[in-house]
């Protein structure tokens, strides 16, 4: 049931996106605000506290609606599962900026992708040139790959029903929220949210890396997980980047204008500089390494029946 809530998910946000979410993003931060304001006496204990009230209620309630359904109706609760993961999970929550970042360069538009770039990053990209466009826009569709699809995936089949889907996004907006580095007023208070939701993605940031590596260039894609990786600052986001640009050969990284500062960033891929081809490239990666996931848990699906 698991693989085809997936599948009916994903063919119903392709044929019909959910044109905002941003009512649902509302509703959660001002449940974090809320709690951050009460909590927020610059102790980590009261982070923990908060966080554990924030995520747990709505992931047992989801728990308990998914049991409920499932005594009712599996029917019923194949619904709820879909609807959960149309909520919480797929391509169209990130790939309109990377639609249109591509035309434009295609159109050589760079105002209109710089534009567009800085948008979606929410950081200025006025001084940056055609190259490092398209290296950052490969590295952020890699990242929210992983963490809107394959990451999200991983949990809800790891766990009952959509409770995982929601476990992860949960957490992972609370991380971004919470556990901002730049943000000192919250070091002490967001560091169970940066902790927590790194424990979370400590297993799915590799087996993404693993589905890239698997469907692209495997040699390249090992060598640079294990070569490059531990030199990113966020070391699971190091490992999705490294085996994603190894896997098609386009180098990433690398130094960036930001306003008035240029940001040292290490390399990461081997094989040729960045350009628009490399766009499809990072696209037909993000495709296989989802099939190849899905054909997976196909052959656990019949594995489990023969069984």
């Amino acid at each position: 049931m698991s693989l085809f809530a997936l599948i009916v998910a994903l063919l119903l946000e392709q044929w019909h996106p959910l044109a905002d979410r941003r009512y649902l993003f509302s509703l959660v931060a001002r449940y974090a605000t809320s709690l951050e304001r009460q909590f927020n006496a610059g102790e980590t204990q009261h982070g923990m506290i908060a966080w554990l009230l924030a995520v747990l209620p709505p992931v047992l309630a989801v728990w308990l609606v998914y049991a409920l359904s499932r005594h009712t109706s599996p029917l019923l609760a194949l619904v709820f599962n879909v609807v959960v993961l149309y909520l919480t999970m797929g391509f169209r929550q990130f790939s309109h900026y990377f639609t249109d970042i591509h035309f434009a360069l295609k159109q050589d538009d760079l105002a209109k992708a710089r534009e567009i770039l800085a948008a979606w990053r929410g950081l200025s990209c006025a001084e940056l040139d055609r190259e490092t466009i398209v290296r950052l826009t490969i590295e952020e569709a890699l990242v929210a790959s992983h963490r809107n699809v394959f990451a999200v995936v991983f949990w809800f089949v790891l766990l009952p029903g959509p409770t995982g889907a929601v476990l992860y996004r949960l957490a992972t907006f609370l991380d971004h929220r919470w556990g901002a580095v730049n943000a000192p007023e919250l070091a002490k208070f967001g560091y169970f949210a940066r902790r927590a939701f790194a424990a979370l993605d400590w297993l799915p940031s590799r087996f993404t890396a693993v589905a890239f590596a698997v469907v692209g260039d495997f040699e390249d894609a090992i060598y640079c997980w294990r070569s490059q990786a531990a030199k990113w600052p966020d070391a699971a986001l190091g490992i999705v980047l490294a085996s994603g640009a190894g896997a098609i050969g386009v180098k990433l990284g690398m130094p960036v204008v930001e306003g008035d500062a240029v940001i040292d960033r290490p390399e990461l891929g081997l094989g040729d500089e960045a350009d628009t081809g490399f766009l499809d490239s990072a696209v037909g990666l993000v495709w296989r390494a989802l099939v190849m996931w899905l054909l997976m848990l196909l052959i656990l699906s019949v594995a489990n029946v023969a069984n």
